[in-house]
């Protein structure tokens, strides 16, 4: 049976890491430090054999190099006409991924960056599909547009918000909190939100990660994939009345949501 497991590296990101105890094998997904990897390997006795890279940032593929010479045999793939010139294959949204008898679906999710991908498979661990989306989705959250558009994002957005509802949504950050506290600032009446924050924050406290998400719950919850809920287009429109900024249609409105957090 496979098993998913976080690796945390610098301050708050998270290098997702597969293994099967059956045979010793370990896929993580975005490593951007060497050294933990090395370290949770070894203490688990398993052997990397495969990298999985969603875009091109340090963050996320500064210890390749460091961990393709430990571990000669393992093979790095990521996105094609990406900044990263690291991998020993790449792909493109459409195609597939075979490790240990799961089938990653490679989806095109540009705007964080315009070589945004997420690798997507409807085999369940822990009774759910499983989604590595890096930078593009966090839980109450998405990326900084660093490289897309707005419309851009939306609609890669709007690819991860048709996964199914009960998909496992493995973000590359703990940036929960504050992404909640924006989300409030702007629906301070939401119930929901109120009480996710809640469980959130105490889940912190005892030191534990408020990821992986469930696609479900964020599309309850997260303003920035509810570009056409009635409360959020409100407050959108609102926002923009003030500071000027169109709100005619659902790439205005997202927007104006990627704006006020971008200025919160």
């Amino acid at each position: 049976m496979l098993t998913i497991s976080a690796i945390p590296a610098f301050s708050d990101n998270y290098i997702w890491c597969l293994s099967n105890p059956d045979n010793g094998k370990a896929l993580v997904v975005d490593p951007g430090q060497a050294d933990p990897v090395v370290d949770r390997l070894a203490e688990q006795g398993l052997v990397l054999d495969t990298i999985l890279i969603t875009h091109h940032h340090p963050d996320h593929v500064g210890g390749v190099s460091q961990l393709m010479k430990a571990f000669p045999e393992c093979q790095v793939t990521g996105p094609a006409d990406s900044p990263f010139k690291g991998c020993t294959s790449t792909v493109r949204p459409g195609d597939e991924v075979s490790w240990e008898g799961m089938t990653f679906q490679v989806l095109g999710v540009p705007g964080h960056t315009l070589d945004h991908i997420a690798y997507f498979s409807d085999t369940e661990i822990n009774g759910r599909p499983v989604l590595f989306c890096g930078d593009t989705l966090f839980v109450c959250g998405c990326g900084r547009l660093f490289e897309g558009k707005p419309a851009q994002m939306r609609q890669s957005l709007q690819t991860l918000r048709a996964l199914p509802e009960k998909t496992a949504v493995y973000c590359a950050h703990e940036y929960t909190l504050a992404n909640l506290k924006f989300a409030r600032s702007w629906l301070p009446n939401d119930q929901g939100l109120k009480d996710f924050e809640a469980r959130c924050q105490e889940r912190r406290e005892r030191g534990e990660a408020t990821v992986p998400s469930v696609l479900a719950e964020e599309k309850r919850l997260n303003p920035f994939l509810r570009w056409d809920d009635p409360a959020v287009v409100d407050a959108a429109r609102n926002y923009c009345a003030t500071h000027g900024l169109p709100a005619d249609s659902d790439n205005a409105i997202f927007a104006a949501i990627r704006h006020g957090k971008d200025n919160f």
